[in-house]
């Protein structure tokens, strides 16, 4: 149900963006606060939580994709919201620049992706490079996954793991390089 519910905004956004993406980015902020609330209910001794990301990830698509006017409108309404998000106790960025990510695009071969165009995924991977360059809220792992395909090749996923296991405060970067190519 929850892929369903996606799929009937984000085909409509990517055909055309400047008609739908107000509908598209309330519908996110919606459901990624919804996702928060039910975080909250988690039982407070498992051992470990994670998600795909984080509450802020929709104001980044945001500030590409709203007018101004638009724009106010959602900053109100996010600035209610994340009155009750919980912070993570770990970030981490998987980073990689705009051909990779196009590439990864391309892998997946979902219909809908087919209109996304570069110039659009070099915007949004330089909102999140610049976002995350002032990140100081919780520890921050930062990977460059140019050099790796932790998906299909399970020593450089095995790689990031380990990486990701040892003690993080502040901020560390991880540059990992693939055995396999």
């Amino acid at each position: 149900m929850k892929n369903l519910r996606k799929t009937l905004f984000l085909p409509d956004f990517y055909k055309d963006p400047e008609r739908y993406s107000f509908q598209t980015q309330l519908f996110f902020l919606l459901q990624r606060y919804r996702q928060q609330q039910e975080l909250r209910q988690v039982d407070m001794f498992q051992k470990l939580l994670m998600t795909d990301y984080m509450f802020v990830k929709d104001r980044l698509f945001a500030s590409l994709n709203l007018n101004e006017k638009e724009m106010q409108l959602y900053d109100t309404v996010a600035n209610l919201l994340e009155r009750n998000v919980i912070k993570p106790d770990l970030v981490i960025y998987l980073q990689a620049d705009t051909d990779t990510l196009m590439k990864n695009i391309f892998k997946r071969g979902r219909e809908m992706e087919t209109n996304i165009t570069y110039e659009y995924i070099d915007a949004l991977s330089q909102v999140y490079t610049e976002y995350f360059f002032r990140y100081q809220e919780t520890p921050l792992v930062i990977i460059n996954t140019n050099n790796i395909d932790f998906v299909n090749n399970e020593n450089d996923l095995e790689e990031v793991i380990k990486y990701i296991r040892q003690p993080v405060s502040g901020t560390k970067f991880f540059n990992p390089v693939s055995g396999l190519k």
